[in-house]
């Protein structure tokens, strides 16, 4: 695999050009007993509105290397709206974070509340599904740079304990 060209510079993307938002209806097949949206069926939305947003960024086929972390804080109920937004928040040489935010909305109110988190790693593929080089994440607001910063921690976090566990496996 090779670097860019040297007769082209990388491309540069803005965070509000890498970005998805999807709606649900949480409908009677997506929910549990309880009547509230199974976990599993949140976790499909949060993977299928990242991976837009991170073709979106890439213009390449991109896959799910990892979800890091997926955060309920509230339940989704039957018949309201499950409003998933997803942002690439950095990008390294083939990978990139993506930050995904979930809210129930309720449909006659226009009332949201924050239902989930998630944070995901995707990398870019190029025809022979080979990894590939992604482009340039530029942030230019300041919450864009704070996602930026906080995506180097998780990812500096994620290869230490990497490294802990296979240290620990010698």
């Amino acid at each position: 695999m090779s670097d860019t060209p040297a007769s082209t510079s990388p491309r540069v993307v803005r965070p509000s050009d890498a970005r998805c938002e999807m709606t649900q209806i949480v409908l009677p097949g997506d929910c549990n007993a309880l009547d509230t949206a199974f976990g599993g069926k949140v976790m499909s939305w949060v993977d299928i509105c990242a991976a837009v947003a991170c073709q979106r960024f890439t213009r390449t086929t991109v896959v799910t290397a990892a979800m890091d972390s997926l955060s309920f804080k509230a339940p989704i109920r039957r018949g309201n709206v499950a409003v998933i937004q997803a942002t690439v928040n950095r990008a390294w040489n083939t990978s990139m974070e993506v930050g995904v935010r979930v809210e129930e909305e309720c449909p006659t109110t226009g009332v949201r509340v924050h239902t989930s988190t998630a944070y995901l790693t995707f990398v870019a593929l190029d025809d022979q599904h080979e990894l590939t080089h992604v482009p340039v994440l530029e942030p230019h607001t300041d919450l864009e740079r704070r996602r930026w910063r906080e995506a180097q921690l998780r990812r500096d976090a994620r290869l230490s304990v990497r490294t802990q566990v296979e240290a620990g496996r010698a």
